[in-house]
Parts: C-alpha cells; sequence; structure tokens
C-alpha cells in the first residue's frame, strides 16, 4: 500500500517540477484522439475537451516563465469560454475566435519557454523537456492559425478531396510538416493568407533550430568536453 500510494505522489511531484513534460505529454497524447474527430458534434466535443485539458496546461507553463502571467490568462480564460460556448452550445461561429485566442496562448507559451531555455547555461532534463514542448506548442499555434483561416477565408488551403475543407487533423499534420522542414505536400496552402502563415512557420522552424536547438546540442557538447 505504501507503494501504491508513493507512486501518485511520484508523478505529482515530476509534474511540479517539470510542468513543460506534463504539457508534452499531454500534446502527444491528444495525437491519439484526433483521428477520431470528425465534423460532426462528436466531433467538435473532442476538439473542445482536449482543448480545455492543454490550455489550462501551456497557461501552468507561462505561469513558469519568466514573461508576465496576465498576458497569459488575458488569452487563456477567453479561449476556454468561447470554446465551451462554440463546442457545447453549438456557436460554433465563435471557434475561429477561441482558434486565435489559443494560436495566441501557444505563441505567448513558446516564447516564455524559449526565454527560459536561453537563460540557463546548462542542459538539464527541464530544458531538453522544454525543448520538445516548445515545439508542439509552435506546431500546435500554427494549426489553431490555419484553422481560424481557413474558417474566414474558404478554399485556403487544398489537398486530396480539394472540394471539402480541410479537417482539425489535416491542418495539425500540415503544420507539423511545415515546421519539421519536411514538406510532405498532400496539404497545400491556396490564398494569400494561407501561404503568408505557411512562410511564417517556415520561418519560425528555421529559426528555432537555428537558435534553441542548437545552442542546447553545444551546451551539450562543453558539458562533456574535457576538463568541464
Amino acid at each position: 500500500m505504501a507503494l501504491i500510494a508513493w507512486r501518485p505522489r511520484r508523478w505529482t511531484l515530476l509534474a511540479k517540477r517539470h510542468p513543460s513534460a506534463a504539457l508534452l505529454a499531454a500534446q502527444l497524447m491528444s495525437l491519439l484522439v484526433y483521428p477520431l474527430m470528425d465534423d460532426g458534434s462528436g466531433g467538435r466535443l473532442l476538439f473542445g475537451a482536449v482543448a480545455l485539458v492543454v490550455v489550462p496546461l501551456a497557461l501552468w507553463v507561462v505561469m513558469r516563465s519568466p514573461l508576465m502571467n496576465w498576458i497569459g490568462w488575458l488569452l487563456a480564460v477567453p479561449a476556454m469560454v468561447l470554446t465551451v460556448l462554440g463546442v457545447l452550445f453549438g456557436y460554433t461561429v465563435l471557434l475561429p475566435y477561441s482558434a486565435v485566442l489559443e494560436a495566441a496562448l501557444y505563441f505567448y507559451a513558446a516564447g516564455g519557454l524559449i526565454a527560459y531555455m536561453l537563460r540557463d547555461h546548462e542542459v538539464t532534463s527541464d530544458e531538453l523537456f522544454a525543448a520538445g514542448a516548445t515545439f508542439t506548442l509552435l506546431a500546435w499555434g500554427f494549426a489553431y492559425a490555419y484553422f481560424a483561416c481557413q474558417a474566414w477565408h474558404p478554399g485556403s488551403f487544398t489537398g486530396f478531396e480539394p472540394e471539402r475543407q480541410r479537417r482539425w487533423l489535416d491542418l495539425l499534420f500540415f503544420s507539423f510538416s511545415n515546421l519539421s522542414a519536411t514538406g510532405l505536400g498532400d496539404t497545400l496552402p491556396v490564398t494569400a493568407p494561407a501561404k503568408v502563415l505557411t512562410m511564417l512557420e517556415q520561418f519560425a522552424g528555421v529559426g528555432y533550430i537555428a537558435t534553441v536547438v542548437s545552442r542546447l546540442i553545444g551546451l551539450s557538447i562543453l558539458r562533456e568536453a574535457p576538463g568541464n
């Protein structure tokens, strides 16, 4: 019984010490749910349920970062309210506005984690969790931006079955491919706003690797060098 009681405390302690790890785990686990989503009410409910879990975690990360916390609250609270109204009460017209706020929150949280990683001069497990969480925050942030872009500019993206709108998983897959420079072309931007967002994400992906990832690699090499 003592061992069983200790395990929850251990995971709680790890979550408190590494909030970015909890966010990263939640983001990756949500990928298992996204294939179940569609354009119906059930898919929207899953979409809202995932958002109501991940958004507070993103806010938690912001609260642990050196950035101003009140900005995170101003972004997170309206985003959650609009998500609830849009998903549970059928006001789907509000979902693009919620997506914009969530994208802003994710970008803000990513900026907080980047500032945190650049401030430290030693690579620990927390920095590695933060590096992974930052990538997912950027990927989800741009996916939400694409979601809003498609809602306000129908036909912004094309691909297989070009006559339909891109689903959430399509936009998230496009965001991951774009940010990681994989360049898989099953979804393509068509309108000017979609192309601008795509170029911004490409720039963000290259900049993230050039600054944050390369710095973490350099610090790791210095730590392992003889005499350090």
